[in-house]
């Protein structure tokens, strides 16, 4: 296998990339990439800790709800999860984040690269306020990179083509993955109608 170690090694197998892929970044919000986050529903958070450890998380609610503080600043709540605080963790240690914001049925997607830092500000966490229920935490990004994506990716996957979903009884459940992976002693059934009823409770 012939592994790739420098930058210059990588530059004899990829070509330059095209100015404008150069030109098209930003170091704030125009209002295109406004108006994408008002519609945007879904997020991938990436970070990585001082010690190298990464991590990918998803956050996920109604269209709109990351909000732009100004055209450098976004703010996104953290509503209950499952409290391994992956993503957290790394950015007390190395707040630099990348995010990837997703509009289902868009194949282009908004990019936002920047330093992250968590708050419990009263009045920003207000500002996110759900049926009387407030996020846990606020994670504020200071953006230093934001531009769109081009549709490749998901061109290529067909990722929106609703001939492309599968079936989803054709995939084990939830459930009984964790029954096999974790070994628990409530059966797959009654791990799934555990879950849902943690849903149906906890979402907010």
């Amino acid at each position: 296998m012939s592994t790739i170690k420098t930058v210059e090694e990588l530059r004899t197998v990829y070509k330059a990339p095209m100015e404008r892929a150069v030109l098209k970044e930003m170091v704030g919000l125009d209002k295109h990439a406004r108006a994408f986050l008002e519609r945007c529903p879904f997020v991938m958070i990436g970070s990585c800790a001082e010690s190298g450890r990464a991590d990918v998380s998803p956050k996920g609610d109604a269209p709109g709800f990351v909000h732009a503080l100004d055209d450098r600043t976004v703010a996104i709540p953290d509503r209950p999860g499952n409290n391994r605080l992956d993503t957290f963790e790394n950015i007390l240690s190395n707040p630099q984040v990348g995010l990837i914001f997703l509009v289902p049925g868009m194949n282009e997607t908004l990019r936002i690269n920047g330093r992250a830092e968590i708050s419990t500000d009263a009045d920003l966490m207000a500002r996110f306020e759900h049926r009387g229920k407030l996020p846990i935490s606020v994670m504020v990004v200071h953006a230093e990179e934001v531009y769109f994506h081009c549709a490749k990716a998901f061109i290529r996957s067909g990722l929106w083509d609703p001939s492309t979903f599968i079936e989803r009884g054709s995939f084990p459940s939830f459930g009984a993955m964790m029954k096999d992976q974790i070994a628990l002693e409530e059966t797959a059934a009654e791990i799934d109608r555990n879950l849902e009823e943690r849903y149906r409770l906890t979402l907010y």
